[in-house]
């Protein structure tokens, strides 16, 4: 099926955009507070479109399934991490970037 083959190809390109994006953000943002935000939110957005793309190649309804549930459950997972670090970074006094005037 050309069509879904297609279909998964764009999906996994607009996959390796989040990605990528997220891990711009991780390199470029100036604070631990906005990176976290740019990986889980990027990389959340980027494994569901992986996420997607497999879905249409799967060959049954349990596969199906089960790809949902990983993605959900890695959802999860991303963001109790991201509160972790961020709430312990806060607790440590770590200070959110702010943008002093000159």
């Amino acid at each position: 099926m050309i069509v879904l083959d297609i279909l998964t190809g764009g999906l996994l390109l607009a996959a390796l955009f989040f990605f990528v994006a997220g891990t711009v953000g991780l390199l470029r943002f100036p604070d631990l507070y906005s990176r976290l935000h740019a990986l889980t939110k990027a990389d959340n957005i980027g494994l569901g479109l992986t996420v997607l793309a497999l879905m249409l190649q799967a060959k049954s309804w349990p596969e199906v399934f089960k790809l949902g549930l990983i993605w959900v459950l890695v959802m999860v997972a991303s963001a109790t991490v991201c509160f972790l670090i961020g709430n312990e970074a806060y607790r440590r006094g770590v200070k959110p970037w702010t943008r002093r005037s000159p």
